[in-house]
């Protein structure tokens, strides 16, 4: 549920600041905390003091009421504040989670501030030291230089300056991890995994099909691949990808390295049927494939990103086997792209020369050439423009150093970023990078961000026994090979703070054995900047419950910032593997939003035990979306939700007033037990703000079936049968 300030305030005191983002308190916001950014360098290699205590766990002697609680002063928001019981002697402290040293405190006291108070510092939490000490505060904001090393710091109030008790809009500590010892390097050799190519490189095509021969069937194994190609021309080759393997070129844009031949996914590994071909990418190349067409056979987890493709795609597998849905942007195909049987496909912000078939839904924003819209049939759903988008951050080469481009953000955007010129946005060295390596823990690559990098994962299967703190504005996570990151002894796998701009890409999440209560959480509970200038983007993040293991976790991916942009994600309760049954990979929640203006450009999320997404944040828009609920389900009341039948793919809120999606399918296999009814795919209030556009429920086979599409509406897919014909809702209300 959404979190907020209680509606009533005590006497004698102005109430909580409740204002969301798009007032004055958000203007405001967002300035002076563009302003303290300044004072902590996003890039600098060197050790730089920088914010560490957002959105660490913070604890307070006492609380006002509901609406004043101690993380309100960590969450980087100063519309929001911590205020305490009225009476001296109160405190507040928050625990950094690892040692630093200590170089400024920032206190933003509201009118009630403290007339005496000191800074304490500690090691454990017990035994407490005094940092700063002064009887004449003078309150408003109070900068205070403060030495030590410490992994608590608090604020001991002594004296209150009114009647009332002590109240932080934020409490902020600055510094930096480690002893004081060497600094983390940035860049460095990105390891074994990383096939590094240039056009004079002899045994290219040896090596590709060497990698292939490992990864074609390997669905659980441990290998992961990058192949990078410099810039220039390669002639005849055949690359074909396999699990866990991605292909891409070194250069600023596609056209920069173009090769002669094939970058190839079929399924003759799985008889012809691409319902299993996941987890493998290709980007920013040229392609003249040889035959005048390319295969890129997939399902989920699949990314093509800044191809061009003098010729035709092939979405098929050889035979025109089965294939589950998969994803396009940035890419300009120059012949048709042949859907034949793909269920469901989403591209966004290309180019092409045409489309053939529609399956169940084929979803299209900002793509020139795209077809019409013509839900149910032909089942085309089109938008001309895609609200904001921002490309996914690339490693390329520029002339002998590698660098990591950051794309610029685009609002109403149409076609590709860089066919009419340089792409644009910004240029990183990698020296600004820490480059992760497997064996790596969890408080290093947090020390690395703290320090002032920003993270490169080589390939590999990462174990963190803490959770990876994104707290610093505007940092990059960037992952090679599909990079993999198992949580232990149930944390969070990662936790972006409440700022501007971080960059997550490339990178698989897998839950471990010990259920984590989320595995990726966007922002703190209640948080409420405005980030809309610079939003964060979660961008090819895969996140896996199971299939290589046991493995649990009671919510996926949580989103409290506002702002968020989740383009392309695959969120998946496994069906089939190891560590496989409904309460060995226990997994209720796929996907939950709480932030306000939330958009996800092409969302999959299957087979979660309850809801597979639910929305509470306002104004949140979704444009593709792929489920299919959990097979495995043992029965009717394993899915009893009270009075309704099934937990919905997608729920919105009742208490959400503004909400649109485009272009969203579920799809039931209830193989253990057939005679499964879910009332519907989709629930949303009825509201005039909330709106849905081309829907449909599909019973695969007959096994299991829903009553209506969304809320009371739509056919049920019983009189279907085990045809697999789709109940559509063209438009709802």
């Amino acid at each position: 549920m959404p979190f907020g300030p209680s509606s009533a305030a005590p006497p004698l005191r102005r109430p909580p600041t409740t204002a969301r983002r798009r007032g004055l308190v958000g203007v405001l916001t967002t300035a002076l905390l563009g302003a303290l950014l300044v004072l902590a360098p996003a890039q600098a290699a060197h050790a730089a003091p920088v914010l560490l205590s957002q959105g660490k766990q913070v604890t307070a002697s006492s609380q006002e009421h509901d609406g004043t609680p101690a993380t309100a002063a960590v969450d980087g928001d100063l519309g929001t504040r911590w205020s305490s019981g009225f009476s001296d002697a109160q405190w507040l402290q928050v625990d950094l989670g690892t040692q630093a040293q200590l170089s400024q405190v920032v206190l933003r006291w509201e009118t009630a501030y403290a007339k005496a108070y000191r800074v304490e510092i500690s090691a454990n939490g017990t035994d407490w030291s005094t940092a700063y000490s002064t009887t004449t505060g003078n309150g408003g904001t109070e900068t205070l230089d403060v030495a030590g090393m410490a992994r608590h710091v608090r604020m001991q109030g002594v004296t209150r300056a009114t009647g009332w008790g002590y109240s932080l809009w934020e409490f902020q500590v600055y510094g930096t991890t480690g002893d004081g010892g060497p600094q983390l390097p940035g860049g460095g050799d990105l390891g074994p995994n990383v096939h590094v190519f240039s056009p004079s490189t002899p045994g290219i095509q040896a090596k590709l099909d060497e990698v292939f021969q490992q990864q074609e069937s390997a669905q659980f194994g441990s290998g992961r691949h990058a192949f990078l190609f410099k810039p220039g021309t390669y002639h005849g080759l055949n690359a074909q990808i396999g699990f866990y393997t991605s292909i891409a070129g070194l250069g600023l844009r596609p056209d920069d390295t173009a090769i002669n031949g094939d970058v190839t996914v079929d399924a003759g590994w799985f008889n012809g049927n691409a319902t299993q071909n996941f987890w493998r990418s290709a980007e920013n190349l040229s392609l003249n494939p040889v035959n005048g067409t390319d295969r890129w056979a997939v399902s989920q987890a699949a990314s093509f990103r800044r191809m061009h493709v003098r010729g035709g795609l092939n979405l098929a597998p050889n035979g025109y086997g089965w294939a589950s849905g998969g994803y396009i942007a940035d890419s300009k195909i120059d012949g048709q792209v042949g859907n034949y049987s793909q269920q469901q496909w989403y591209t966004r912000d290309s180019s092409i020369g045409g489309w053939s078939n529609s399956v169940w839904n084929q979803v299209f924003s900002g793509v020139d050439g795209a077809p019409a819209t013509s839900f149910p049939e032909p089942r085309y759903t089109t938008l001309d423009t895609t609200p904001i988008s921002r490309e996914k951050p690339f490693l390329y080469l520029d002339g002998d150093q590698y660098k990591v481009f950051a794309p610029a953000k685009r609002t109403n955007a149409r076609g590709t970023t860089w066919e009419n010129g340089t792409p644009q946005g910004q240029s990183i060295p990698l020296d600004q990078f820490y480059v992760v390596k497997p064996g790596t823990s969890a408080a290093t690559m947090n020390a690395a961000v703290a320090q002032g990098l920003h993270l490169l994962f080589t390939p590999g299967v990462y174990h963190v026994d803490r959770t990876i703190e994104v707290n610093r504005a505007g940092t990059i996570v960037l992952g090679l090979g599909l990079a993999t990151i198992i949580p232990d002894n149930g944390v969070t796998a990662m936790r972006v703070a409440d700022v501007d701009g971080v960059r997550l890409a490339g990178f698989l999440i897998d839950a471990g054995p010990v259920n984590s209560p989320t595995l990726l959480e966007v922002g703190t509970p209640g948080a409420s900047a405005d980030h809309a200038a610079d939003p964060t983007t979660v961008q090819d993040v895969y996140v896996r419950v199971g299939g290589a293991g046991a493995g649990k976790a009671t919510t996926s991916i949580v989103v409290h910032s506002d702002d968020v942009i989740i383009d392309h994600t695959w969120v998946w309760r496994a069906d089939h593997g190891a560590g496989v049954g409904w309460e060995t990979n226990r997994a209720d929640y796929g996907v939950r939003v709480n932030g306000d203006d939330v958009l996800a450009t092409g969302l999959f999320v299957e087979h979660f035990n309850k809801y597979d997404v639910e929305w509470y944040g306002e104004r949140g828009r979704t444009i593709f979306y792929q489920n299919e609920k959990a097979y495995d389900a043992p029965n009717q009341a394993a899915i009893q939700n009270g009075s309704t039948r099934g937990y919905a793919a997608y729920r919105v809120d009742d208490s959400v007033n503004t909400h649109e999606a485009w272009g969203l399918g579920s799809y039931c296999n209830y193989n253990v037990d057939p005679t499964i009814i879910q009332d519907h795919g989709f629930k949303a209030p009825v509201k005039s703000g909330v709106r849905f556009h081309s829907l449909l429920t599909v019973s695969l086979g007959g096994q299991g079936h829903y009553a209506h599409v969304i809320n009371d509406t739509g056919a049920s897919t019983v009189p279907g049968g085990t045809s697999t014909v789709p109940s559509t809702v063209v438009s709802y209300p």
